[in-house]
């Protein structure tokens, strides 16, 4: 499956960068790993989740933007 890059936002901040097959999938990734349970995160859209109230969102980055 191919991936792609993006970086993770919380409100105007970034918050990193990660690899998946999809925006969702990404912040998914990513507060997975903080120990977020799967039943506190809600999906607002291909692009954003939210937990606790925080608003997470998810931009593709281009190859050329990457650091090396």
């Amino acid at each position: 499956m191919d991936t792609s890059t993006y970086e993770l936002r919380s409100g105007e901040h970034r918050i990193g960068l990660r690899e998946a097959s999809t925006a969702q999938q990404a912040l998914l990734d990513y507060l997975r790993a903080r120990g977020c349970a799967d039943a506190e995160i809600t999906r607002l859209g291909p692009d954003a989740v939210s937990w606790r109230g925080a608003v997470y969102r998810a931009v593709p980055v281009a190859a050329e933007e990457l650091p090396d």
